[in-house]
C-alpha cells in the first residue's frame, strides 16, 4: 500500500463509535483524531459523550477539549487544522482513526468542502433579525419549505447552519443542498469508511440510558453554570437546549427528560440519512470487531 490510511468511524450518537475507535487504535497502535464539533469544547464536559480518562489513556486523542466555547470556529478552520495533523501523526503511523458523528466536519476531511455562492451581508442581516424576532422556528419553518432536503439531516437547533443555507437558497436561487458534494478533493493518503448502528431499538435503548447516565453525573449543574452563555453556538445543541428550558422555567423535569431523550433521537436519525448517502461507507455493528479488522485489510491488500 502506497498511501497512509485513514480509517474514518461514522454514525449516529451513542451508536459505540468512540469504543471502537480505541480498540482499532489499540490494535493498529495509532492515534485518534475527533470530528465531533462538540468535543471540542472543553466546558462542554459531561453532555458530549466525550471519551473517558480510561479512554483518553488507551490512546492519543486530538482535538478534544481544544477549545472554548467562547472561541468562533467553523469546519473550514477545522479542515485546515485536522489535515495539518492528520500530516504530523503520519509521519509517525501508517495509520490513523477519525471518529465523529458530526457529518460536516467527517465530510470535510475526507472529501473536502463543497464550493457555495459568495455570501451576501444583506441577506444575512434579514435571517439574523429574524431569528431575533421570530425564533429558530421561523428559520426552520423556511429552510423545510426551501430546501426540504437538506432539513433532514443539518442539525435543526443550529441557527448559524440555518442561515448559512437559507442564505444560499436566497442569493441563488436553488436548494442548499444543489451545491453540496459538488467536488470531491484528492487526499494524500487513502480512506476507508466504517459506519457503525446497531439496531433500532438497541439504539434508542442506548440514547436513553446515555441521557439518564449523564444526567446522574451532573449535567444540569453543568448547564446552570453555563446557562450565562446559553446563547453561544457552541451550546445550541440537542440536550443543553431543553436543559436550559428548563432553567428557565418552560417545562417540568419529566417533559424535558422525555423531551432530550425524543430530540437525540431525531438528531440521530439525521445523521444516519446524512452518513447513509454516501456510498463508501461499510456499515457493521458496534462490536463486530473482527469483520471492522477483516474489512480494514482487505481494503489495505485492494490498494
Amino acid at each position: 500500500m502506497s498511501f497512509p490510511l485513514l480509517i474514518a468511524i461514522v454514525g449516529p450518537t451513542a451508536a459505540g463509535k468512540t469504543a471502537l475507535s480505541v480498540r482499532i487504535a489499540k490494535h493498529f497502535n495509532t492515534e485518534i483524531v475527533s470530528a465531533d464539533s462538540r468535543q471540542f469544547y472543553k466546558e462542554m464536559e459531561i453532555g458530549t459523550a466525550k471519551p473517558t480518562p480510561e479512554e483518553l489513556k488507551e490512546a492519543p486523542h486530538h482535538f478534544i477539549n481544544n477549545l472554548s466555547i467562547q472561541e468562533e470556529y467553523s469546519v473550514g478552520k477545522y479542515e485546515k487544522e485536522a489535515l495539518k495533523c492528520l500530516h504530523e501523526i503520519f509521519k509517525k503511523h501508517d495509520k490513523v482513526v477519525l471518529v465523529g458523528g458530526s457529518g460536516l466536519f467527517a465530510n470535510a476531511v475526507c472529501n473536502g468542502l463543497d464550493i457555495l455562492p459568495v455570501g451576501d451581508a444583506k441577506v444575512r442581516q434579514h435571517y439574523e433579525e429574524l431569528l431575533q424576532l421570530e425564533g429558530i422556528e421561523a428559520l426552520q419553518k423556511e429552510l423545510k419549505e426551501k430546501d426540504p432536503a437538506y432539513f433532514e439531516i443539518v442539525d435543526i437547533k443550529n441557527p448559524r447552519r440555518l442561515i448559512r443555507a437559507l442564505e444560499v437558497c436566497k442569493i441563488s436561487g436553488l436548494p442548499y443542498s444543489h451545491f453540496r458534494n459538488k467536488k470531491h478533493v484528492k487526499r494524500d493518503f487513502a480512506i476507508v469508511k466504517i459506519g457503525i448502528v446497531p439496531d433500532k431499538e438497541i439504539l434508542i435503548e442506548r440514547i436513553n440510558r446515555r441521557v439518564d447516565d449523564m444526567l446522574a453525573a451532573g449535567w444540569l449543574q453543568e448547564c446552570k453554570l453555563l446557562y450565562p452563555h446559553r446563547n453561544l453556538n457552541a451550546l445550541k445543541t440537542v440536550g443543553y437546549t431543553e436543559l436550559f428550558d428548563f432553567i428557565e422555567g418552560e417545562m417540568g423535569w419529566e417533559e424535558t427528560v422525555q423531551k432530550m431523550k425524543t430530540n437525540t433521537w431525531h438528531y440521530a436519525k439525521r445523521q444516519l440519512t446524512w452518513f447513509r448517502k454516501d456510498k463508501e461507507i461499510k456499515w457493521f455493528s458496534p462490536d463486530d470487531d473482527a469483520q471492522v479488522y477483516s474489512y480494514i485489510t482487505d481494503f489495505i491488500s485492494s490498494q
